[in-house]
């Protein structure tokens, strides 16, 4: 099969784009920027575009599929002549339910948590040689592609965001997907681009669970109050199973999960990060998994790409970067590592990035969410505000939101760089929290000055 791909570039795109060529089909793609990792990758396999930009002549009669990315805009020129052809087009979360129609689909959903959870369960799938195919957004230790899609495999895990389809398809993805086996592990409002209010947030996740196919089942955090709400409302004829944080504790820097055969050390930490670990145990006890070997899996299990992830180490300090962003994770990463090394400073930076992190209105959920850290840092580039197309924001306004009057703002990467740089980190916990870079930070110069 020939497969066009319009945004070939984006993360799950690409690493689709990866997956058909290693199944044998013909694939070819469009794209009018594309970042690393996702250019040395594409460019790897001979998939990168010879060039730059959206051309029309790509689209022809021996296409089987065009697959269109949300990077592309509804009126791209490739898109247009796909339509005037009438040649098949997809969005990627459509694409991935027809080719896995005839497999069990875990469907691993939530406004924060899923890639963790879903990590945790291809790592434990993978320990104990379980194969299944899948598709999960972030990279993994032991994994070459991030999707993997075989005809033999029983199950495929699924990563669900509630984010839109496609410039044409306004659906949230983990709707398309109709879960068997589906897991909810929390809801705090997001994307208010496209989800303006709460209420209008919410039923997205109501419509999920109302989606799972009949005497399937829904794993959910009955800690999260919301999620608990949704998934005992619903009227579908599925079976719900609530899980809760486990008993851990925390020993010279140490996190030890208390089971039916003592305390075990893991290598992740977090309340929220042992709340995902519960729920992940549960979805692979669905699928096959035995208590004992859960653990032995979970215990080497060191977390997924930019999340809690290790930079950096010296004698007395420690470096984490971690990609949260919206309120509650970016509260709950900062109590963790406070948590976690009680006798070490912190110092937390948050960088305001997506839309709904910049937006005025939205700032106000930030309350408190830095209040673990010793020193506070934000940093938001009022550039990006401008091509977001976004109400100015001023650092009284986050200042404000915050609601902590030693907060330290910046709105220049270089004055960013240069307080990060000039800090003693003796006895110190550095947390970058972001799903952006600080306006160009160089995470290999933070190890180096370590």
């Amino acid at each position: 099969m020939h497969i066009h791909f319009i945004a070939i570039g984006g993360s799950a795109m690409h690493n689709l784009a990866l997956a058909l060529e290693y199944k044998g089909y013909r694939v070819t793609g469009s794209d009018d920027v594309i970042f690393e990792p996702s250019k040395s990758r594409l460019d790897e396999k001979g998939l990168l575009p010879s060039e730059f930009g959206w051309f029309p002549e790509k689209i022809t009669a021996d296409l089987d599929a065009v697959i269109l990315g949300m990077h592309a805009k509804p009126d791209n020129p490739e898109l247009h002549r796909a339509q005037q052809m009438g040649v098949k087009i997809y969005s990627y979360p459509e694409f991935l339910y027809e080719m896995s129609r005839n497999k069990t689909r875990v469907v691993i959903g939530g406004s924060h948590g899923k890639t963790t959870i879903t990590s945790m369960i291809l790592h434990v799938l993978h320990y104990n040689g379980i194969e299944v195919d899948y598709m999960v957004g972030a990279q993994l230790e032991g994994f070459e592609r991030m999707v993997h899609l075989t005809e033999e495999n029983d199950f495929i895990v699924l990563e669900g965001d509630e984010y839109l389809s496609s410039p044409i398809d306004r659906r949230p993805k983990f709707h398309l997907y109709q879960a068997n086996i589906a897991l909810l592990s929390g809801i705090a409002w997001d994307h208010i681009n496209v989800f303006p209010t709460y209420e209008n947030y919410l039923e997205q996740f109501q419509v999920f669970v109302d989606g799972i196919v009949k005497g399937g089942s829904i794993t959910y955090n009955a800690e999260d109050l919301e999620v608990k709400k949704v998934v005992e409302a619903s009227q579908n004829t599925i079976r719900k199973l609530p899980y809760e944080t486990p008993e851990y504790a925390v020993d010279n820097g140490i996190t030890f999960l208390e089971t039916e055969d003592g305390p075990m050390p893991l290598e992740i930490f977090g309340k929220h990060n042992l709340s995902n670990l519960m729920g992940a145990k549960w979805i692979c006890q669905q699928m096959g998994v035995d208590e004992a070997d859960f653990y032995e899996a979970i215990g080497t299990f060191k977390g997924a790409s930019k999340r809690m992830e290790k930079i950096a180490k010296g004698p007395t300090s420690v470096a984490f970067k971690d990609f949260a962003h919206a309120p509650s994770k970016v509260k709950a990463t900062a109590q963790a590592v406070k948590e976690q090394f009680p006798n070490k400073k912190l110092l937390a930076c948050l960088e305001l990035h997506t839309y709904s992190s910049l937006n005025a209105e939205f700032l106000k959920y930030y309350k408190g969410a830095l209040d673990a850290a010793d020193d506070a840092v934000v940093f938001y580039s009022p550039k990006a505000v401008e091509i977001k197309k976004l109400d100015a924001v001023s650092a009284q306004q986050i200042a404000e939101a915050f609601q902590r009057d030693d907060l330290i703002i910046f709105t220049e990467p270089q004055s960013f760089q240069e307080f990060l740089f000039g800090q003693d980190f003796t006895n110190t916990v550095l947390l970058l929290m972001s799903s952006g870079n600080y306006g160009g930070l160089d995470f290999n110069r933070v190890a180096e000055h370590f």
